[in-house]
């Protein structure tokens, strides 16, 4: 199944930036997850990749964290499904919700300012702290 990866309208991952294998799955399952390869690792070169502008290539490397590879390589496994197919559309779609996420940037923090009336909160209770303190010293000269 190579097709190429729409993601939206005019984004589009040509079916040569994708690879896919399909191995044995892990966990419960019984004698037949021993025969069966239906987890699919899904791969997609993205240092090579012409399909996406640099600033979402260093937003989607940022957002991959531990699915790059050194090589600049996206990998997605999936092993929800009982089949094959089931699991490389799985993959397919967890790779078009990483990349929809680093098509838009994020928007910029504005720095806020602390209320007056947090600015209060906070003094009174470092005032009651330091009173508190306070209480606990010995009056002078009685050591």
């Amino acid at each position: 199944m190579n097709e190429p990866l729409v993601i939206e309208g005019t984004v589009v991952i040509p079916a040569a930036d994708l690879s896919w294998t399909a191995v044995r799955s892990g966990g419960p399952g019984g004698q037949n997850v021993n025969k069966v390869a239906s987890k699919v690792v899904l791969r997609f070169a993205l240092a090579n990749s012409a399909a996406l502008t640099s600033e979402v290539k260093a937003r989607l490397r940022a957002l991959a964290g531990s699915r790059l590879t050194e090589a600049g390589e996206i990998i997605v496994t999936s092993q929800a499904g009982p089949d094959q197919r089931q699991n490389l559309e799985d993959a397919r779609a967890k790779l078009r919700q990483l990349v929809v996420r680093a098509l838009h940037p994020p928007r910029p923090r504005r720095p806020t300012r602390p209320t007056r009336a947090s600015q209060a909160r906070r003094l009174d209770t470092k005032k009651r702290h330091g009173a508190k303190k306070q209480t606990r010293r010995c009056p002078p000269g009685e050591d």
